[in-house]
């Protein structure tokens, strides 16, 4: 029998490509990985109203690792089991640079509060992620009254890629990894967080602490930044195809891309297969 135990799949450019949709293939191999009885998790950036969907679709019964990992909930209860929410004091303070930098025209802020999307205004640079997640924001004229409230996540989206790359690295001047998590989920999101939270901290939480699992019983797969965290904490970590060279560079394997259904392959290789082997 397979030694993995749990599986963590991430949502965009894992197991949903451009269609935004879950493919058959997909769906039959987690149907028969948990068959198998390994317990399977989705992992992602989106706000957990935003997964649900996904985890209906693929029937599964486990908490969802939303926001990067700073929101873990169990669709059964109404509150997160976890939560960690950006320090106001750091909130405060990024909010005001993002609002003096010279080019903040550029970007469209987003905030997340009790899972609930809040946005200046709807515009062509969030209508797409709007769209893709199937939420309606809140709209709200003045960002600033929202920076005495617990925020889940800040989301900076601009189509621009070597702007948002500048913001990220004049962020990380003022920033060190103790203070303020940033990553990126696609090349116009960059995301900030409280600087525990990444997707691997969160794994390591459900795996070790609610399951008594080890490492080496966990397989993770993703294919970007936000993703290299869970994909070092793995036992087994499996990267897409087109991933970039950092997630790649901690992977154990190298799966085919999201268009080739490639977590499927991965699947067979370290869960279903192995687990046909004779005694």
């Amino acid at each position: 029998m397979s030694a993995i135990q749990l599986l963590v799949l991430d949502i965009d450019g894992t197991i949903a490509g451009k269609s935004n949709q879950v493919t058959p293939r997909v769906k039959a191999a987690v149907r028969e990985v948990r068959d198998r009885g390994v317990r399977v998790v989705l992992a992602t950036g989106r706000m957990y109203r935003s997964t649900l969907w996904f985890h209906q679709d693929l029937g599964l019964d486990t908490p969802i690792v939303a926001y990067q990992g700073a929101w873990i909930q169990d669709p059964r209860s109404d509150r997160p089991v976890l939560h960690c929410p950006l320090p106001k004091t750091i909130l405060r303070e990024v909010f005001d640079y993002l609002e003096t930098w010279e080019r903040q025209d550029r970007i469209s802020l987003h905030f997340y509060l009790d899972d609930l999307l809040y946005v200046r205004e709807t515009n062509t640079m969030t209508q797409h992620y709007l769209t893709r997640s199937r939420i309606d924001p809140v709209v709200v004229a003045d960002l600033r009254s929202l920076l005495d409230r617990e925020t889940t996540k800040l989301l900076a989206v601009s189509e621009d890629i070597a702007l948002l790359d500048e913001l990220q690295a004049n962020l990380r001047q003022r920033y060190p990894v103790d203070r303020l998590y940033l990553t990126k989920s696609e090349a116009i999101y960059l995301e900030m967080a409280d600087p525990a939270v990444n997707k691997g901290m969160a794994i390591r939480y459900l795996a070790e602490q609610q399951w008594h699992l080890s490492p080496e019983n966990v397989m993770a797969i993703g294919n970007s930044f936000n993703d290299i965290e869970m994909i070092d904490y793995a036992g087994v970590g499996v990267a897409m195809a087109d991933s970039p060279l950092e997630l790649r560079s901690v992977a154990d394997w190298i799966a085919p891309d999201v268009n080739s259904d490639g977590v499927v392959e991965a699947i067979e290789k370290f869960i279903l297969k192995p687990a046909k082997l004779p005694l």
